[in-house]
């Protein structure tokens, strides 16, 4: 019977070669690397706003706005973008993360050029609960003086609700947040493989990825285009929105 977890005899990155007498291979483009910072940075501001308290509303409410476009930005781009950003080229089957996992705590894990199935399955995680967050917040409310530009749909009840797991998926977001943090630092200090070097200059040493596939364009132009539709689309739905006015119940 053959082992499901044995290593397959060809990797799925192999493929025409491009560039390759070049020491570098140009993975990740301009517009995943601007994401992936400005996610960072709308993160760590919707964090400090909400605790510094309700005047810090008006940032808490713009950095879920930013939040909201860039995962929408980020699920187009893994339809439309460069090669290593598409989900199809790095989302892989289960077993396969399993392998890996395996591989991975032997040392004998196989480098990828773009994200390794490990790494895929932390994206969509992070992907996923970041926009659910995000989502929850604009029909949030505090019970004091701020609401969410999209409260006006609902009724109090189910606002409350969705305040409720707004506040409480923050948490599960900081855990797989550290997670991934320390799955990086593990790759910069134990494997040798700066992949937050990477995720600045787009580049990562051809060495051990021999065959693998290069970008040539960054597609810019089609992610500006994507940008500005999706937040288009939000602030369509914000300026449609019934008015928002607190029910305190009285």
């Amino acid at each position: 019977m053959s082992d499901p977890f044995a290593e397959p005899t060809q990797s799925l990155e192999i493929e025409t070669p491009v560039d390759s007498g070049k020491a570098h291979l140009h993975v990740w483009d301009l517009p995943t690397r601007v994401f992936h910072w400005l996610l960072v940075a709308s993160f760590i501001v919707a964090y400090l706003s909400n605790w510094a308290g309700v005047s810090y509303f008006t940032w808490h409410l713009w950095s879920g706005y930013f939040v909201v476009i860039l995962v929408g930005f980020r699920i187009l781009w893994g339809i439309f973008g460069t090669h290593h950003a598409q989900f199809v080229n790095f989302v892989r089957h289960p077993l396969e993360s399993l392998r890996y996992a395996k591989h991975l705590a032997a040392n004998k894990a196989k480098s990828y050029p773009g994200h390794n199935p490990l790494g895929a399955l932390m994206v969509l995680l992070l992907l996923t609960v970041m926009l659910v967050q995000a989502v929850t917040g604009l029909f949030a409310n505090d019970e004091i003086f701020n609401v969410g530009p999209l409260y006006g749909y609902i009724d109090n009840e189910l606002s409350l609700k969705l305040t409720g797991i707004h506040k409480e998926l923050f948490y599960w977001i900081l855990a797989a947040v550290g997670v991934h943090v320390a799955a990086v630092l593990f790759y910069v200090l134990v494997k040798r493989e700066n992949l937050i070097k990477a995720m600045v200059t787009g580049k990562k040493p051809r060495r051990g990825l021999e065959g693998a596939r290069s970008i040539e364009s960054s597609k810019i132009w089609l992610a500006l285009f994507l940008v500005v539709f999706v937040s288009g689309l939000l602030a369509w739905v914000i300026v449609a929105a019934p008015e928002a006015v607190l029910d305190l119940g009285y």
